[in-house]
């Protein structure tokens, strides 16, 4: 009977499959014959796929002759989603370090000050960093299926993030509490002053 058919990501971890079971190498003309029979993946997109894998760095690939032939091995694999994890750690490092900055700008603004410019900054990079957060929760998800371990370690670093930016959040709402009952000064002014969006909230 015919199956659904599989997404771009299903097909990856598939082909993957048929490199790491057998332990061989392959000609494009090889896995075309294959990948439909064994892995439910269509002739037309086995090209495709297979060159996504090569431009991650999953799948060796080499020209002999006239012939190009691939090759993929576990323990090469292993090191590419390591290196992929350590990257993904270092941006989660960075993204933190802004925060704790900014959380840091946030306590000397409520010090009997306005500073107008530099809360529509904040604003601006907190945008930035959400919009930093969910690019990299597309990349964990990416790597969901070949590393289960790997993406629960990122997901419980990205919980750390969410927390850390509903504090941040937590804080505007904060200085938004005090502006109102030192100046008096209505929510709706405020946020039109600020720049502070009205849909502005925490993260679920």
């Amino acid at each position: 009977s015919k199956k659904k058919g599989l997404s771009f990501e299903e097909k990856r971890v598939r082909m993957m499959e048929i490199f790491f079971e057998t332990k061989d190498v392959f000609q494009l003309k090889d896995i075309e014959k294959i990948a439909p029979k064994e892995k439910g993946i269509t002739s037309m997109s086995v090209k495709e796929i297979l060159q996504s894998l090569v431009d991650d760095g999953m799948v060796d690939t080499d020209r002999i002759g006239t012939s190009n032939y691939f090759w993929a091995f576990p323990s090469k694999a292993l090191h590419a989603r390591k290196r992929k994890l350590e990257e993904l750690e270092s941006q989660f490092t960075e993204s933190r370090q802004k925060k704790e900055a900014l959380q840091k700008s946030i306590e000397k603004s409520k010090i009997g000050r306005e500073d107008t410019p530099e809360r529509a900054a904040l604003i601006e990079e907190l945008a930035a960093l959400r919009q930093k957060k969910e690019q990299l929760k597309a990349e964990i998800d990416k790597y969901r299926e070949c590393d289960p371990d790997v993406v629960e370690e990122m997901r419980q670093t990205n919980k750390v993030a969410k927390e850390a930016a509903n504090r941040w959040t937590d804080n505007i709402f904060s200085i938004k509490s005090w502006a109102k009952r030192k100046f008096g000064f209505e929510e709706s002014r405020i946020d039109k002053g600020f720049g502070i969006p009205e849909d502005l909230d925490y993260i679920d």
